[in-house]
């Protein structure tokens, strides 16, 4: 599928959508990029493997909001832990300190949307296009200096610190 011109309508299908794997670990699938939406917002599924845990950080100039799908995540927003399944709703408002673990036995799938879309520089340097096709998780290397080195370069996100955790 073609990627619309900026301003225009978008309209993605399950399976359809930019399929890139993010060194943090997890495939993401872009179904509304910074581009298509004018700046207002980044869309992406994320397609998660249980384990996987992020470090303690912000997003300076963006608020984050993820939607579960299907599995469960625990979310730390601001010191307090928070489980989120099937349905359910976290929102990590600019600047506020968070950080998320896949606790579902099968891993996760989430809906990623941040607003505005000016942490994409970021996702699209700290990840590389997958040819996976299929509703099954990609895999790849999980490469936090690539990761990290993204974020010095491009902003988006300032990582504050590890998991916070008791058991990541």
């Amino acid at each position: 599928m073609q990627a619309p011109e900026s301003g225009r309508s978008v309209v993605r299908a399950r399976e359809d959508g930019e399929r890139r794997w993010f060194f943090g670990g997890g495939e993401h699938i872009w179904k509304a990029t910074a581009e298509e939406t004018n700046g207002a917002f980044l869309l992406f599924e994320d397609r998660i493997d249980q384990g996987k845990v992020t470090p303690l950080h912000i997003h300076p100039e963006s608020d984050e909001t993820m939607i579960v799908l299907e599995g469960e995540i625990l979310m730390h927003l601001d010191g307090v832990e928070h489980r989120v399944g099937a349905g359910g709703v976290a929102m990590a408002p600019r600047g506020v300190p968070h950080a998320f673990k896949v606790v579902g036995a099968n891993g996760v799938r989430l809906l990623c949307l941040h607003t505005p879309g000016c942490c994409q520089a970021f996702y699209r340097d700290a990840s590389e296009p997958t040819a996976n096709t299929g509703e099954a998780r990609a895999t790849g290397p999980v490469d936090m200096e690539r990761v990290q080195a993204s974020a010095a370069k491009n902003g988006g996100i300032e990582i504050l610190g590890p998991p916070p955790f008791a058991h990541a």
